[in-house]
């Protein structure tokens, strides 16, 4: 059993005075019912409901008034009304139902004292179906694949957490958690496979697991699509989007087909409410707010790198390279990062940005854009030589700041550099296994500018 980074936020929840019901969202097997079931064990009482089987379905069809339906649950468990307090009701796969989501928000009107949590996968779907959703009633929370904190969490790698944890990570501690960051980087998050690869040890035991998961995404292909040629969109995407990691994509012929772009945009819009593929979009703009330009063209995110890995068949290619941004055309490294920084997003459903400057005759393209303060800050994904950093040169040319990142294989370390055309900046170099941290090392670099640059 794997503690997630979200057991904490549970427990913060679970003590609040203005306890709302929790809806727990997130793509099929990310965890969420095993995080819930693991959490429920510090209540006196605990219901678990899952709704895609008719026994438990059929409380939310026989009965409307919130109030009712917990006594006659109460009554099936042998659990005192007066003890509402002390239990926790989970419902998983609340997707099923849209009469127990409309329910929600009687629950929270009506049995405040009730600990009420509600699991599902889905959701955007459904929810565009419920005629009277809970708006301001619930409380979401985003469910993710592991990431790397968690991943060494699971590998129990006491040692490498507290020199992660530590800012600025120290020399000493580079090489070991370089090597198991490459490690989580070819596996992947997905929690099943985590649990198998810690038991066997063996990168080829995998090759069921994610071909299970895969399929099980192919199977709810149905569940995504609003009608027969959706599906049929979507199912091609699924078997030729990994193709396109290491590039943006057009909407239009995808994957060679034949499809028009219209199709293409509503089946990955589907996908993407399904967290199974993202469309991660660039903006044009240099200070805040990060603003979306829907017009250009997107990049893929995939729910797991180690799924990816698995699609392009190149994990054992992978095993024998010392950096592997090296690896599928340099698009491993990137997909990874940005999919750190999404498992960061537990309240919001966020996806990060990178930036484009287009120009007939000299584009220009940085990994990620982040958003701190008042500044964005542009950050290449990249090993090699400074000089060869030309978009980022592109970034701060137009920047108000003189601040960048690089994330690379290499050590922790703070330069100064200048563009082509002579403007100063400062590089924050940070090893690929910083990226959870990167608020963190913003701050520490940016302070540490303004420091040395004080009179």
């Amino acid at each position: 059993m794997f503690k997630r980074t979200l057991f904490k936020t549970l427990e913060q929840w679970k003590t609040s005075a203005v306890r709302k019901p929790l809806l727990i969202r997130g793509a099929r097997q990310v965890g969420k019912t095993t995080l819930v079931r693991q959490f429920s064990e510090s209540y006196t009482y605990a219901i678990t409901l899952n709704l895609e089987r008719a026994e438990d379905l059929q409380f939310f069809m026989a009965f409307s008034d919130a109030t009712i339906l917990i006594k006659a649950l109460f009554t099936k468990h042998n659990i005192p009304f007066s003890k509402s307090s002390e239990t926790l009701l989970f419902i998983d796969e609340i997707q099923a139902s849209p009469e127990a989501i409309a329910m929600l928000r009687y629950f929270y009107e009506d049995l405040p004292e009730l600990h009420l949590i509600a699991a599902g996968s889905l959701l955007e779907q459904v929810m565009r179906n419920v005629k009277s959703f809970p708006v301001g009633r619930v409380q979401y929370l985003y469910l993710h694949p592991f990431n790397f904190l968690e991943y060494l969490e699971a590998k129990e790698q006491t040692g490498a957490l507290a020199a992660l944890k530590t800012v600025p990570v120290q020399e000493y501690a580079h090489q070991t958690l370089l090597s198991l960051f490459n490690e989580y980087a070819i596996v992947g998050g997905m929690p099943e496979v985590v649990k198998t690869f810690l038991q066997t040890k063996g990168i080829s035991d995998l090759a069921i697991i994610y071909e299970n998961i895969w399929e099980t995404y192919k199977n709810d292909v149905e569940k995504y699509a609003h009608n027969r040629t959706e599906a049929r969109v979507i199912k091609h995407i699924m078997a030729t989007a990994h193709n396109y990691l290491d590039r943006r994509i057009k909407f239009q012929n995808f994957g060679s087909s034949n499809y028009k772009s219209r199709e293409v945009g509503e089946a990955f819009r589907s996908l993407h409410d399904a967290k199974v593929i993202q469309l991660i979009y660039p903006c044009t703009n240099v200070v805040p707010p990060i603003q979306t330009d829907y017009k250009k063209s997107p990049r893929l995110q995939f729910l797991d790198t180690g799924l990816v890995n698995y699609a392009l068949n190149i994990q054992a290619d992978m095993l024998s390279l010392q950096d592997l941004n090296s690896a599928y055309k340099g698009g491993i490294i990137p997909h990874l990062i940005t999919q750190e920084l999404i498992s960061l997003n537990t309240y919001k459903n966020r996806t990060p940005h990178f930036w484009v400057r287009e120009k007939s005759q000299a584009s220009s393209e940085v990994d990620l854009v982040y958003a701190y303060k008042n500044l964005i800050i542009p950050i290449e994904v990249k090993s090699g030589k400074v000089g060869k950093l030309r978009s980022l040169h592109q970034f701060i040319e137009r920047a108000s700041h003189p601040y960048a990142v690089r994330m690379y294989a290499g050590m922790f370390s703070i330069e100064k550099h200048k563009t082509p055309n002579g403007n100063p900046f400062y590089l924050m170099n940070l090893p690929y296994y910083l990226s959870l941290y990167l608020d963190e090392y913003i701050t520490l670099f940016i302070n540490q500018i303004k420091k040395l640059n004080e009179p």
